[in-house]
């Protein structure tokens, strides 16, 4: 095994015959030996062109351009966070359900402010909207009657009669 490990493994260059056995026997050569592999880079075969001409542009690795955006990695923070405190993937910040319901707020009172700015564009409409309004209002007095009339009716039966 001394011999195969001989063979293999460089020695130093001085070292020679029992001097290179004893070396290669001892433990703290041993130790040499396996720096000596790792050095060597075991099975993977280095880039020649590296070496031979230093001006050439050494390959970087390429960054994922969505790792690297801002709103994904804030994303996967908050998402480490939520995992850290067990919430749910599909709950929402409180901060973030609160600004979208007054945003939802916030639209449908403009589509109602724009409903009504259509329906009063005109003086000739805001006339009839008046005209029907005082309509509306002299109609619903005899009605109001009548329900009070019919209410009273309805109440009399049921306190009028007895219980035998």
């Amino acid at each position: 095994m001394a011999q195969r490990l001989g063979e293999r493994v460089r020695g130093p260059t001085e070292a020679t015959g029992l001097y290179r056995a004893v070396l290669l026997r001892s433990a703290s050569m041993y130790s040499e030996i396996q720096r000596e592999r790792a050095d060597i880079g075991g099975l993977m075969a280095r880039p020649e062109h590296r070496e031979w001409n230093p001006e050439l542009i050494k390959p970087k690795k390429l960054l994922n351009p969505v790792k690297a955006s801002r709103n994904h990695q804030e994303m996967h923070r908050e998402l480490l966070m939520n995992h850290r405190r067990g919430l749910g993937v599909d709950s929402k910040p409180e901060l973030q359900r609160v600004l979208e319901h007054r945003r939802r707020n916030q639209l449908i009172k403009k589509k109602k402010e724009e409903l009504e700015a259509k329906r009063l564009q005109c003086p000739f409409e805001q006339e009839l909207l008046r005209r029907q309004q005082r309509l509306n209002q002299l109609e619903k007095p005899p009605e109001k009657e009548e329900d009070h009339a019919l209410n009273s009716l309805k109440s009399g039966k049921t306190h009028g009669e007895s219980p035998l």
